[in-house]
């Protein structure tokens, strides 16, 4: 009997084949092997929705693997993931096999399994069912509207919006989170208040500090204390009293561990306690999934990796229990198994929580079979699944309210003594970082704040000595810029997105240059909020986010088999193709002013951000006397500009006045720097739109004759150089601008050719050359850099078309070719076969890793298909061929059409 079983994976399927033995032979699909082609119509609406379907051109080969197996085989199980895409990736395997026409007498079989161990996988077998058909069409409906929406309103954003990229149904909505936490920061202004603390002793030596909670006999709220005379004022009310204990007030709190980690609170975890990103949480818990090397045989360390589910299955909570019976020992298990239950809707369609597979499998006998990112992933999901199952924190709070005799002025003293540690012994959760309350970062304190704090015994009535005084000014904070951890939190909370599509809705926001990661938080990106207000002012209800966790509810009703999922389409077509046709109508003139309204705000704020001034008339035009500044659009995209234009041909980047991305400010007005005594032109700093330039003279008028003998006018423009990223506009003096204006400069001839180095400043920055080897470097070293430098630096460069790699990552996991680091004349970039992958800003090539290279490729592949329509390019010279002359249709065809 033969049998052949697919799942997803190389890696899965080398462990799958040692425990299924000689009878199965298990290949891998290396992922989805098909996907809607790139191009319009790949969805067809008005033909009730059907879908065309393309192989990967890179999934051909493994697809005639597998349908050569399964040619005279008696059964194929396809055992890809247990969610609805793993659902999907089977139905396309057997959609393809039977279009090859090889299924004829061969048994299909879908087997499901949580966990790559040997019981798992053989229990699995057991039991095989039919493709679950619920989950595909919810797979269908779902890759039918974001292709829907990424294909009807991409174009549209692309004419309305030029040098806009593409809107994506979820990603849009995450987008507009960060624009609009963006706004709200914008908009804070800080309001300063005071709090006052007070040093208190007993008779027997003993010290503890108070917080002042009451004065004139009214309880102070946070800004009770407003300003430093109402604060010198509560002072002096202190010094004037005794006090003595009011009250004290003792209890105890439990507190219970968090449930095992989802997808979400995985990915949130990660990102507090490791630094990873929500990819690279998700890569690294792929390979833990599909196993490590221990003692010869490969096991799977922990269960499938994108849930909702908090639930563990019998066994494993025995094991658990077990296990801190030995280690920790009976008090500190319960009396009985906790249990969880999930709040999700739709639990994700897999059935347990993340835990280990084999919870005796500890973090330090793990460490010699993983990796560094591999362990401490491993290590938090241990600890979670364990601590869950371990007994509460116990904690003795006291409360002490000291009182003056006339009660007009009351403090009060808090602390916080841990009395069983419980599963602490293990693990504490991690929380969001704030930026407090205020200034200093106090505020409202809560247990963690105070824990540890241990107040010495105090009686009622009992007498104390007041000792210092402190008041404290404070100022409060704006809301803080989301992380990867909040975001994926708050959208959880909204119910958009689900497990396995946070991390690339992350990724798309990050590839497309709408937002940027700043010091781990997000920040829109101009473009990014340009966009946000484009979909806010013509596509609102698309951007809404109970709309779209309504429809995120909807397919996962599709996915349980409570709702049609046609029906869910036709539903949400028939409105958005109307918003469609209704935005094609629009003029420019229509966008500009609208999104001018909606970003005025922004970029002409009444506040000067870096001064604090206040701007009388933020869009008065520096250039003329009665300009106003406002939004335009270019070729390009969007920019800053007059409104006298042509006459006044005042522009800069789509960025607030005195203010830049790179930290080196913005060209106000245009400013004159001195003269150029060679020349005699003045030279001018200016800001245009792609940034601050130096400018040698004025636009120049030529009167030229032309062959016929007529005069015509042309204009020359005058020499201008861009200034260096990262350069304070400050120190640019007219010595500097003239050394710009200078460049290309030589360095000195090559010791070796005696070729002369130069020294230069291109579209990418300052660089050194040597023939046709180019190296980057500082932009500090532009003017400095020395012969014996640049040649050393020479020899770090790559010589121009050799391939020779830095270092080489790992093979990639789709076809086992290398994926290779190299050195290019434009920065460092990743290589896989034909495909490179610029890396991003601020990752170096030494520390980049194989699971950060893969999404970066992935998502160049993308861009590359996306752009060619998943063909090769047509070549430019093509779009320039002359239209044919019209000729007279042939009369049989006349006749024909008259007919």
């Amino acid at each position: 009997m033969t049998n052949v079983v697919v799942v997803e994976s190389p890696a899965k399927a080398k462990t799958i084949n040692k425990y299924l033995g000689k009878d199965y032979t298990v290949l891998a699909s290396y992922g989805h092997v098909r996907d809607l082609p790139p191009k319009d119509g790949s969805v067809r609406p008005d033909d009730s929705f059907s879908m065309d379907w393309q192989v990967d051109d890179r999934a051909k080969k493994r697809l005639d693997d597998i349908a050569k197996a399964v040619k005279g085989a008696d059964h194929l199980f396809l055992a890809t993931d247990p969610d609805r895409e793993g659902e999907a990736i089977s139905w396309h395997v057997e959609e393809v096999l039977r279009e090859k026409k090889v299924l004829d007498g061969v048994d299909v079989k879908r087997v499901v399994f949580n966990e790559i161990t040997k019981s798992a996988i053989l229990e699995a077998m057991k039991h095989p069912r039919e493709l679950d058909a619920d989950l595909i069409e919810a797979y269908l409906a779902r890759r039918a509207l974001d292709y829907l929406v990424g294909f009807t309103l991409s174009p549209v954003l692309w004419r309305k919006l030029p040098g806009s990229k593409s809107a994506g149904r979820v990603q849009s909505v995450a987008l507009r989170l960060i624009c609009e936490r963006e706004a709200e920061i914008e908009v804070f202004r800080p309001q300063e208040y005071w709090s006052v603390e007070v040093g208190f002793a007993k008779e027997t030596g003993e010290k503890f500090r108070t917080r002042l909670t009451h004065l004139g006999g009214e309880k102070l709220d946070k800004f009770g204390i407003p300003n430093e005379a109402a604060a010198k004022a509560a002072v002096e009310a202190i010094k004037a009293r005794e006090f003595t204990v009011a009250s004290v007030e003792k209890k105890q709190v439990r507190r219970h561990p968090s449930p095992p980690f989802t997808t979400s609170t995985l990915q949130q975890e990660a990102s507090r306690k490791l630094r990873f990103s929500a990819t690279q949480t998700l890569r690294t818990a792929q390979r833990l999934y599909e196993g490590a090397d221990i003692g010869g045989e490969t096991v799977g360390l922990i269960t499938y990796m994108r849930t909702d589910s908090f639930s563990m299955a019998g066994e494993a909570i025995a094991g658990a229990r077990r296990l801190i019976d030995n280690d920790f020992g009976k008090d500190y298990l319960p009396d009985s198994p906790r249990a969880y239950r999930t709040k999700a809707k739709n639990a994700q369609e897999a059935h347990e929580a993340i835990r280990p597979t084999d919870m005796w499998r500890r973090p330090k006998q793990m460490a010699q079979y993983l990796e560094r990112d591999q362990l401490a992933l491993y290590e938090l999901i241990w600890q979670r699944a364990i601590a869950c199952q371990m007994e509460s924190v116990v904690l003795d709070q006291v409360a002490v309210d000291l009182a003056s005799g006339d009660d007009t002025v009351r403090l009060r003293a808090t602390g916080s003594v841990i009395v069983f540690d419980g599963f602490y012994k293990v693990y504490h959760e991690g929380r969001d970082e704030d930026s407090g309350a205020d200034a200093k970062g106090d505020g409202d304190k809560g247990d963690d704040d105070e824990q540890g704090k241990i107040l010495p015994p105090l009686a009622e009535n009992e007498a104390v000595a007041r000792g210092d005084i402190v008041p404290d000014q404070h100022f409060t904070q704006p809301p803080p810029r989301f992380t990867e951890a909040s975001l994926v939190k708050r959208l959880e909370e909204l119910g958009i997105g689900r497990p396995s599509t946070y991390a690339s809705i992350i990724q798309v926001l990050q590839d497309r240059t709408y937002v940027t990661l700043e010091q781990r938080r997000f920040m829109p990106e101009d473009r990014g909020r340009v966009v946000t207000a484009f979909l806010e002012s013509f596509f609102r209800q698309y951007v809404e986010y109970d709309f779209t966790a309504d429809l995120e509810n909807k397919l996962d009703d599709i996915s349980g088999g409570r709702i049609e999922w046609k029906s869910v389409l036709r539903e949400f077509w028939a409105a958005f193709s109307k918003a469609i046709e209704k935005a094609s109508e629009f003029r420019i003139r229509d966008v500009v002013d609208a999104l001018d309204e909606d970003l005025g705000p922004h970029f002409f704020p009444d506040v000067d951000p870096k001064t604090g001034e206040v701007n009388e008339d933020p869009r008065k035009c520096p250039a003329c006397d009665d300009g106003r500044l406002g939004l335009r659009l270019g070729k390009f995209g969007a920019f800053i500009g007059c409104s006298n234009y042509p006459e006044c041909k005042h522009t800069r980047r789509l960025a607030i006045a005195g203010t830049g991305a790179d930290g080196a400010g913005e060209v106000a007005a245009d400013k004159e720097l001195g003269k150029d005594t060679a020349s005699g032109e003045t030279v001018w700093m200016k800001d245009g739109r792609f940034g601050p330039y130096i400018q040698l003279g004025e636009v120049k008028e030529i009167e030229e004759e032309t062959k016929t003998g007529k005069k015509k006018i042309k204009k020359e423009k005058p020499k201008s150089v861009s200034i260096p990223k990262g350069k304070d506009l400050a120190e640019i003096d007219l010595e500097y601008a003239l050394e710009l204006l200078a460049l290309p400069r030589d360095v000195g001839p090559h010791p070796e050719d005696g070729e002369m180095i130069i020294a230069g400043l291109g579209r990418y920055g300052p660089y050194i050359k040597h023939k046709s080897t180019y190296k980057s470097i500082e932009a500090d070293e532009l003017f400095s850099i020395g012969l014996n430098r640049a040649v050393a630096l020479l020899l770090e460069a790559p010589k121009r078309g050799a391939n020779a790699a830095l270092k080489t990552l790992g093979d990639h996991p789709e076809d086992s070719k290398p994926v290779t680091v190299h050195s290019g004349r434009f920065g460092p970039y990743i290589k896989h076969g034909k495909v490179n992958a610029s890396l991003p800003k601020g990752v170096e090539p030494d520390g980049i890793t194989l699971d950060q290279a893969i999404p970066l490729l992935n998502a160049r592949k993308e861009r590359m298909s996306a752009k060619t329509g998943g063909k090769a390019a047509p070549k430019k010279a093509a779009a320039k061929k002359k239209a044919p002359k019209k000729t007279a249709k042939p009369k049989a065809a006349a006749k024909k059409k008259a007919s």
